[in-house]
């Protein structure tokens, strides 16, 4: 699960162009959105959520009222991708 984190990190930083972000300054568990965490926005979210859609095939609906369950932060994206693969 270590390397799926990796891979999350990095499919974060680079599919919303965080160019002074490393993986290593995201922690695993650090709330993605809100200005507690990593200060993702609705944007950040669509765009993250096309990526991985395209990286790993999921399908995400708008409407469903887990999502923002499942953005909440790398182990959570890392739970969704595994449940689903």
């Amino acid at each position: 699960m270590d390397a799926l984190k990796l891979e999350l990190k990095k499919l974060i930083i680079e599919a919303l162009d965080l160019e002074d972000t490393k993986p290593e300054d995201i922690g695993d568990d650090i709330a993605l959105f809100g200005e507690d965490g990593l200060g993702l926005d609705s944007i950040d979210a669509l765009e993250l959520g096309i990526a991985l859609r395209k990286k790993y095939q999921l399908q995400l609906e708008a409407n469903d009222a887990g999502n923002r369950e499942h953005f909440r932060s790398v182990n959570a994206l890392a739970e969704l991708v595994s449940s689903r693969a």
